[in-house]
């Protein structure tokens, strides 16, 4: 399969078995099982109960060999660390979606700013524009008395 077939399918596809999936991650199926019911990692399952791994959970099972192996993190502190990483890309698409909800309503400012705007008083005058509002007096601070 070449790489740039691998990049169309969807990342979140369940399309390869318990043994494709643990010979793609480095590990035994029975490590996959394990995972999966320590809640580490949690395939699709099919009709028939069998399990079938995304290329997101192959990443995830790639990602929790190098944690426990490389850097000696026990599984609970794993568990830990990826909880954590979905929270942060959690956070990560709410900015997005309000960035881009920023954005937007900034555009709509912009745009009612650049057409016409009337303003209309208490009296009934209406005037091309606005008018500014005034804003309340400030006084300025006295000094503590000694």
């Amino acid at each position: 399969m070449s790489t740039q077939a691998v990049q169309i399918i969807d990342k979140d596809a369940p399309i390869f078995t318990i043994s494709v999936a643990a010979g793609l991650a480095g590990m035994h199926p029975q490590t996959l099982r394990t995972y999966d019911r320590l809640g580490l990692v949690s395939p699709k399952r099919t009709r028939g109960r069998g399990r079938r791994y995304s290329r997101r959970d192959i990443a995830r099972l790639r990602l929790i060999q190098r944690l426990s192996q490389d850097e000696g993190i026990n599984l609970n502190g794993i568990s830990r660390i990826l909880d954590m990483e979905q929270t942060i890309e959690s956070l990560q698409d709410q900015v997005s979606v309000m960035t881009r909800q920023l954005a937007e309503a900034r555009a709509a400012l912009h745009a009612a700013a650049q057409g016409r705007v009337f303003t209309a008083e208490a009296s009934g005058a209406v005037h091309l524009g606005r008018r500014p509002v005034p804003r309340p007096l400030q006084l300025p601070m006295r000094p503590p008395a000694s």
